[in-house]
């Protein structure tokens, strides 16, 4: 029995997808899903890495921290937009139709 060396994993979004016609192909669907899913942990947790590293610099530098772990603070808030599960981390398009409170 031979091992791999290195565990590849697919990154890429599957293949017979049409964003026009999601239903057309169900299996394509749910890899779909599936795919937009697994991306979307991997940015929590490089998020919650940062976290951990800014918390760590912070307590590190103690008075200095404003100016040591700026770059750290940056990153963890670039990392932080758009990450989350509700409705306003999707883009506008897939939001539907906006509903008046008028009616």
């Amino acid at each position: 029995m031979v091992r791999k060396a290195k565990v590849e994993f697919d990154e890429q979004a599957p293949d017979g997808f049409d964003p026009a016609n999601p239903y057309g192909d169900p299996v394509a669907m749910l890899e779909m899903r599936e795919h937009l899913v697994r991306e979307k942990w991997i940015q929590i947790e490089t998020a919650k890495i940062l976290r951990d590293r800014l918390r760590w610099c912070y307590r590190i530098e103690g008075v200095n921290h404003i100016q040591k772990c700026r770059h750290l603070a940056r990153q963890y808030l670039d990392a932080t937009r758009g990450v989350g599960w509700g409705k306003d981390s999707r883009p506008p398009e897939l939001h539907g139709p906006k509903k008046d409170l008028d009616d």
